[in-house]
């Protein structure tokens, strides 16, 4: 006897009984194994000395000590102590979101691209690059990162404009957005969160970061524009069909860049690089930089002639939407909150150095970028890995020789770069959808050209081995 067929409905049904977990369910999940592990792995602890006002470890100091198993309210206290903990980063992140919401909101951003592309009509190879390397200098400074997603549909005016196909569009805007956040030289969601835990000077390192970051967008551009240039030449070779143009109107490349527009813009660039200076010259930390993002926004705001009420209110849409990304980094803190106090996060470390301590440390730097690849198939927010990541990282860069400033960047470059690929990264498929680009289709075609990515990040590693990497 055959059985009945299901309905359409039956059938979706079907499909949706199982989906991928939430990156928060994920670390909850994770929470609950480090509870389960207080009461099965040792407890132990490094001795630790001050160098230079950082606390470093002492190789070799291992020693075991009593234990402290996390009970049921331990679990929820925990959460609750990550938040309080993680205070500064969060509002860190709440503060960046906001000002950059106003900065968007007054239409300096999409005018200044679009002045771009007027600029360069009839130069498609240029008109790609700059507008490949406006994102990219966005993801670099965080700027643009999980709100690159509305700006995809403006790739794709871009491409069908220039006769091209969705793929491009997405290239030149997420694609060059994550190329950028990849090294993230100012990026106050990675690099600012990682070196303050590292206890390394906030955006330290810089001149390295930005010689990677050329290299890196430079290459990004060269392969985007190659796959463009055959589908210029031959629309057949598209992954994904070339784009029509019923739906361009003159309008869609139009959008004002007024003289407001041009202040908000000069008045934001002037005002990152004097926090750089800031940074180095008076030793601003993560504090200084969230309130420096409260006056960014207001002066912005201000610019860009919104009204007092029209600033506050949009400024609080800005940490409204990254609340989720924000909340994360105090998630992320409980777990280690959790193996802190039960004495086992320096039995993990020292776990880890046993099979690193027979590597050299250019291997075992590369060790820590790729950990750092896999584990952002379940942890996808780059702040939320660093908490995680970052506390085992720079003892364990301290056992094995390398310095914390090489820790960083491995974690930089493993969370970044799988961003671009992972299914599990929400700004990916959101921008995919937008595009209407299947999944395996962008993953053809990012696929060569993430492992040009990994051969720079493995060349960037190895010199600041040998370079011996630190603070400057």
């Amino acid at each position: 006897m055959s059985l009945p067929e299901q309905t359409p409905e039956q059938e979706e049904n079907r499909k949706k009984k199982w989906e991928m977990p939430d990156t928060y369910v994920i670390l909850f999940a994770v929470l609950l194994i480090a509870v389960l592990a207080t009461y099965n792995v040792p407890s132990g602890t490094f001795e630790r000395e001050s160098m230079d006002g950082v606390e470093r470890v002492i190789p070799d100091t291992y020693s075991r000590v009593g234990g402290n198993p996390a009970g049921f309210m331990d679990i929820f206290l925990a959460l609750q102590e990550g938040m309080v903990q993680s205070g500064g980063l969060i509002f860190l992140v709440l503060f960046a979101g906001g000002a950059f919401e106003v900065i968007e909101r007054s239409g300096a951003i999409k005018g200044g691209i679009l002045r771009a592309v007027h600029k360069t009509k009839g130069k498609e190879f240029w008109l790609i690059a700059i507008v490949s390397i406006l994102f990219a200098l966005g993801g670099a400074v965080g700027a643009v990162a999980n709100s690159v997603i509305p700006f995809v549909a403006i790739g794709v005016i871009i491409a069908r404009a220039l006769k091209l196909d969705a793929m491009v569009a997405v290239a030149i805007t997420f694609g060059a957005t994550f190329a950028g956040f990849n090294v993230g030289f100012l990026n106050p969601y990675t690099i600012g969160i990682a070196q303050s835990i590292a206890d390394l000077p906030l955006f330290s390192g810089m001149i390295l970061r930005i010689i990677a970051f050329v290299i890196i967008v430079g290459v990004t551009i060269l392969y985007t524009w190659n796959y463009a240039k055959k589908v210029l030449n031959d629309p057949a070779k598209s992954l994904i069909g070339v784009l029509g143009e019923s739906n361009v109107s003159s309008q869609d490349l139009k959008a004002p860049f007024t003289t407001r527009h041009k202040w908000i813009m000069g008045f934001v660039g002037s005002a990152l690089l004097f926090f750089i200076f800031a940074t180095i010259r008076f030793q601003w930390s993560i504090n200084h930089m969230a309130a420096f993002f409260i006056i960014i926004g207001i002066v912005s705001g201000m610019i860009a002639g919104m009204n007092y009420n029209k600033i506050a209110l949009t400024f609080l849409d800005g940490c409204q939407k990254l609340v989720y990304g924000a909340l994360i980094i105090g998630v992320a803190r409980a777990i280690l909150i959790v193996m802190e106090n039960s004495n086992i996060l320096d039995t993990a470390v020292h776990a880890l150095s046993v099979p690193l301590e027979g590597l050299s440390p250019v291997m075992a730097a590369l060790g820590m970028f790729l950990a750092n690849g896999m584990m952002n198939f379940l942890v996808p927010s780059g702040s939320g890995q660093a908490m995680i990541a970052m506390p085992i990282l720079s003892p364990l860069a301290d056992m094995i020789g390398v310095t914390r400033q090489v820790a960083v960047q491995a974690y930089q470059f493993g969370d970044g770069f799988t961003n671009s690929i992972f299914p599990t990264s929400g700004p990916l498929m959101a921008s995919l959808a937008v595009a209407g680009v299947p999944w395996i289709k962008w993953a053809k075609w990012m696929f060569p050209l993430l492992l040009i990515w990994a051969g720079i990040a493995i060349v960037m590693l190895t010199v600041g081995v040998l370079i011996n990497w630190g603070p400057i």
